[in-house]
């Protein structure tokens, strides 16, 4: 059974650690599986098409390390480098590849609860000089959820990495459309992107807002929106039929947002960049806000 958060406006449900999705890419750590606001579910799914949902991202799942996780250079082929929120993953060739399916040795988790709060604390092994301790709150308020992040590099080597959230954004399971609108607080400029998905044309960008021209088959996807630039990390939906808003607010600047999203889903990306030295600690925040649009 899912553990529950929830107030007269609000539902989060969570799955613990070792619960529901087992994968080897998400956090483990304060897995967000579903969130509703007065009864409405404004999360859903990565995929519609798949019916293994143990392997697969929902809600507001989270991933440190996308594009190389922590220690993998450092490992040999047979060894096992560390894969932050999750465990030690095993080492299979020179490559990594976030989406690939690795076997799995899980971090060792605990988890506290109250009526308005989880937190859940993971500590790793050492392994190559590596080794951390995560500590994931999430608390409820009355219009929304912050989740408050501590990391603390006890190992011999310095961390670097990133973390994001993989918002999977979708009102009443609405497909994607011309009610949703996705708004940022800089400049959009296309030619400045990293990376464009968007062959059916359905995604269009204005001046700082993404919208939908119709609902899209194909997967699309904008990488590097801020152009590299420092920017505030936020994002705010607006779905107009059922007229719900909602906000993330980073209590960082970041240089790397993404967007990812289906005929399903939208899912945009506020990248927390870290740096640690050993013996040092880092903390940032996540604060989510819905509300009534006229």
């Amino acid at each position: 059974m899912p553990h529950i958060l929830k107030n007269s406006n609000l539902e989060i449900h969570f799955d613990f650690p070792e619960e529901g999705y087992a994968g080897s890419r998400f956090d483990w750590s304060g897995k967000i599986t579903r969130v509703m606001f007065k009864g409405c579910p404004i999360t859903t799914v990565e995929r519609t098409d798949c019916e293994n949902g143990t392997h697969l991202g929902k809600g507001l799942y989270n991933e440190f390390g996308i594009d190389s996780a922590l220690g993998f250079e450092d490992a040999e082929i047979g060894g096992w480098f560390h894969k932050i929120g999750v465990g030690l993953l095993k080492k299979e060739d020179q490559e990594y590849l976030f989406h690939k399916a690795y076997q799995t040795q899980p971090a060792r988790f605990k988890v506290s609860t109250t009526p308005f709060d989880i937190t859940i604390r993971c500590t790793s092994e050492m392994v190559n000089g590596f080794a951390y301790v995560l500590n994931k709150k999430i608390t409820i308020g009355e219009s929304g959820w912050v989740i408050d992040y501590t990391l603390h590099n006890v190992g011999q080597k310095a961390i670097h990495t990133d973390e994001y959230v993989h918002n999977f954004m979708a009102v009443n399971n609405e497909s994607m459309g011309c009610d949703y609108v996705l708004e940022f607080p800089f400049p959009l400029q296309p030619e400045r992107f990293g990376e464009t998905l968007n062959t059916e044309q359905q995604v269009f960008m204005g001046s700082n807002e993404i919208g939908f021209r119709g609902t899209p088959n194909d997967q699309f996807f904008f990488s590097n929106l801020s152009g590299g630039e420092d920017v505030n990390a936020t994002w705010e939906l607006h779905q107009h039929e059922h007229k719900i808003g909602i906000c993330e607010r980073g209590g960082f600047k970041t240089n790397k947002i993404n967007l990812w999203g289906w005929k399903h889903v939208v899912s945009p990306e506020l990248f927390y960049p870290i740096a640690i030295q050993p013996g040092k600690t880092t903390k940032w925040s996540r604060n989510y806000t819905v509300f009534r649009i006229d």
